[in-house]
């Protein structure tokens, strides 16, 4: 039996807590995951885990087992891609997630384009409104915004994106302009997928809760409900700087206009990354700084340290 047998799984089960999604995770069954675990602690004759019908956690030697195979494994595939990718042509297997509007509108056409020029790999990409655990569901990379919280995570600034408070102009003939943030309580505002909307006064961040009648969780159902006259919206400029520009829509409080909000490829901590991530980071980097502002689902197909994750 080799000294590596049941390491993977073992990983695999301690970062997911489930041998069901670990089995998932490595497309493999459950069972053999299970039997490679106990195996794996037959060998070493030490518990790693705690099972019980509903659940699976680490034992303490479970978590410093854990953390020491993550380095090996770590080594092993800077070792492999050291070999197999030393001519530095990305090949294999390269699995990426991004939120839906900002993956659809830049992300997904680059990374075709990336993928088109490098016939040798393989993409996966999961484009998702949720945070993805990265190392627990086995993602080679992420573009968010937002700050980053994980320790096992490390990111690289791809570029930045403006947050905007604007409405129609046929709104502020109805309802006057907003000239403080007390003022927008008594406007209408439309809520999309971020409860709270940022802005800084005297160089603070202050958080306002907006209130209003209308919300959906879709920046583009957002912008057309601003267009048609219904409210208030503060939403990136990939959604509303054409509408901007063309006077569809006007910026309201530009004074109190928020710091400028990073974009980031995120990736599981390594020592070395492999040429498939390295080499994508820097394709969307030189792409992405340049890239220009799209506000509608058929448009702008070729072209997006601060807050909270956001995944407008």
């Amino acid at each position: 039996m080799a000294r590596w047998d049941g390491i993977d799984e073992f990983i695999a089960v301690g970062e997911t807590e489930s041998f069901s999604r670990a089995a998932q995770r490595l497309g493999i069954s459950t069972s053999h995951v299970s039997r490679a675990v106990a195996r794996l602690e037959d060998r070493l004759q030490v518990r790693l885990l705690y099972r019980t019908t509903r659940h699976v956690s680490l034992t303490d030697a479970g978590s410093t087992f854990l953390e020491r195979c993550r380095r090996l494994v770590d080594e092993r595939e800077d070792m492999y891609a050291a070999v197999s990718e030393q001519d530095g042509a990305p090949k294999g297997h390269l699995r990426l997630t991004c939120s839906i509007a900002y993956g659809e509108r830049y992300i997904v056409p680059l990374v075709n384009r990336f993928a088109a020029s490098h016939p040798q790999l393989a993409v996966t990409i999961d484009l998702s409104n949720r945070v993805v655990d990265l190392v627990g569901e086995g993602f080679d990379l992420a573009v968010r915004t937002g700050s980053l919280h994980d320790s096992r995570l490390i990111a690289t600034r791809l570029a930045s994106r403006t947050r905007h408070l604007c409405a129609a102009p046929g709104y502020i003939d109805r309802h006057g302009t907003p000239h403080s943030l007390e003022d927008l309580a008594r406007h209408h505002c439309l809520v999309g997928t971020t409860e709270v909307w940022q802005f800084s006064v005297d160089g603070r961040e202050v958080d306002v809760r907006p209130q209003g009648n209308w919300r959906c969780n879709s920046g583009f159902a957002v912008v057309d409900a601003a267009l048609q006259g219904l409210g208030i919206c503060q939403l990136p400029d990939f959604y509303v700087a054409a509408h901007l520009a063309e006077g569809r829509l006007v910026p309201l409080l530009d004074h109190l206009r928020p710091p400028d909000e990073g974009v980031w490829a995120v990736y599981p901590h390594r020592r070395h990354l492999s040429p498939k991530v390295s080499l994508l980071i820097e394709y969307l980097r030189t792409r992405l700084e340049d890239a220009p502002a799209a506000t509608s689902p058929n448009a702008g197909r070729d072209g997006s340290t601060s807050h909270r994750y956001g995944n407008a």
